[in-house]
C-alpha cells in the first residue's frame, strides 16, 4: 500500500501488502510467545533462605595452651556473637507478635541477669 499527498493516487499492491502483512503477523506472534514463555514459566514456590551470616570468629591458642582452654573461649565468643541464637529463631516462621513477645521475654531476662549481677557485685565489697 503506497500512499501520496493527494488522497485519489492511492495505489493498491496486493502482494506486496500481504507479505509486509504476513512479516508483522509472524513478528506480533512470536513477541507473543517469547513473553508468554517467560511470563507463565514455574516460579519457584520457596526459596529458602540462606543461613550463612557475615560473622567471623576466631580465637589464637597460645604456645602449651590446652585445646579445652581455647574450646571454652571459642565457646564464649560464639555465645557473645548471637548469630547461633539468630539461626534458631530463624529455624522456623515467627510473625511480628511472636518476635515482639520474644524480644520482651528477652529483655526481661536480661533486666533480670544484670540485677542479680549487681546484687552479687555489691554483696562482694
Amino acid at each position: 500500500l503506497t500512499f501520496s499527498t493527494h488522497p485519489s493516487s492511492i495505489i493498491h499492491h496486493p502482494a506486496s501488502t500481504m507479505a509486509k502483512f504476513s512479516t508483522i503477523l509472524a513478528l506480533l506472534v512470536a513477541a507473543v510467545v517469547a513473553v508468554s514463555t517467560s511470563a507463565f514459566a514455574p516460579q519457584p514456590a520457596f526459596s529458602r533462605p540462606s543461613s550463612e551470616l557475615a560473622v567471623k570468629i576466631s580465637v589464637s591458642v597460645g604456645d602449651g595452651e590446652p585445646i579445652e582452654s581455647a574450646l571454652r573461649r571459642f565457646k564464649r565468643e560464639v555465645n557473645k556473637s548471637g548469630h547461633l541464637m539468630e539461626l534458631r529463631h530463624k529455624r522456623y516462621f515467627e510473625n511480628s507478635q511472636e518476635k515482639k513477645k520474644r524480644k520482651v521475654k528477652e529483655g526481661r531476662m536480661r533486666k533480670k541477669f544484670e540485677r542479680m549481677q549487681r546484687k552479687r557485685m555489691a554483696q562482694r565489697t
